[in-house]
């Protein structure tokens, strides 16, 4: 990729009227309430008897993955923009997104593992998205000679407290609540919000980028090369981590999945609903870094998914 084009994606620009934000935002608020329908005080308690894997799960979403993403964006140098490598220190910040227990559904791995992490990240955002992006962002930005390009990266603290608090705290609170005391309505609630979570996504980044939508097609070819180098670093920590500290197979396919989905849709209302880039440069290439990921991440999830399968198959048959 050269800086021309480089400079082109970050020159992307999506803005949103306040009704489309809040619908997003509303959306987003349900797409999590679905998550938390399927966690239960006792999967916790059961998972919890044996920790370890809850313990290298945490290791993996909240440390590893948003180090190693650092690391790959520094490798990179040029061939990405300072924004795109933001791009991917983001989504590495955020939690574990909201379709990794169906995948882990899917994969025959440890769904009440999944469900534990899912719950645990997303409940440590409030204070892990808004510290690791502003550690590893601002350790990037001042690594890999650009500093002088762009300004010193700071955190809107209550904006970003706020937006992912209501976004994401609340409805997995009334989530848990729901599973525990109406269990019928959320065994019932549970796979019809699965869909939706995947289709929300989908509908948001077309309606988001619709303004761009053929500069955004001009590049897809350099956001795929990039995207899909991160999200295997991702899937690798997580298999990787797990095969070292020997789990049970079915807990690493948790690991890999839970590593390798992240919630770009946090990262999106970030972008466009907070003051978290006021006074930056054009900064399309986080935008597009973050919205591919959250397109491809299906992809890759289903794809892994596949490959567990069959590993399955061939060994039981």
């Amino acid at each position: 990729m050269t800086p021309e084009i480089a400079a082109q994606i970050d020159q992307i620009h999506v803005t949103l009227n306040a009704g489309g934000m809040n619908t997003i935002n509303i959306v987003l608020a349900f797409v999590m309430f679905g998550v938390a329908l399927g966690i239960k005080p006792r999967i916790f308690v059961e998972v919890f008897k044996k920790p370890k894997s809850v313990l290298l799960g945490m290791l993996c979403q909240l440390v590893l993955l948003p180090a190693f993403t650092f690391c790959l964006a520094w490798l990179m140098g040029s061939w990405i923009s300072p924004m795109m490598g933001l791009g991917m220190i983001l989504v590495a910040s955020c939690p574990g997104g909201n379709i990794s227990n169906f995948m882990s559904s899917l994969s025959k791995a440890n769904v009440e593992l999944s469900v534990s992490l899912t719950a645990i990240s997303t409940a440590l955002a409030v204070l892990m998205t808004p510290a690791n992006f502003f550690l590893w962002g601002n350790l990037y930005l001042h690594t890999a000679k650009i500093a002088a390009e762009v300004p010193t990266l700071v955190i809107p603290l209550w904006d970003v407290f706020k937006t992912i608090f209501i976004l994401l705290g609340i409805p997995l609170t009334l989530g848990i609540l729901c599973s525990q005391f109406l269990p019928k309505v959320a065994e019932a609630l549970k796979k019809p919000f699965q869909w939706v979570s995947i289709i929300f996504f989908l509908v948001m980044v077309v309606l988001s980028f619709a303004g761009n939508i053929n500069a955004f097609l001009k590049c897809i070819k350099y956001i795929f090369v990039v995207v899909l180098i991160h999200n295997l670093l991702a899937l690798m920590i997580g298999f990787s981590v797990g095969s070292v500290f020997k789990l049970p197979f079915r807990d690493r396919r948790t690991l890999t999945i839970e590593t390798g989905i992240q919630n770009s849709g946090l990262g999106l209302v970030l972008l466009l609903g907070t003051s978290l880039f006021a006074g930056f440069p054009p900064h399309g290439g986080m935008l597009v870094i973050t919205a591919w990921w959250g397109i491809w991440h299906i992809i890759s999830g289903l794809t892994v998914s596949t490959i567990f399968n069959l590993h399955e198959k061939r060994i039981t048959g």
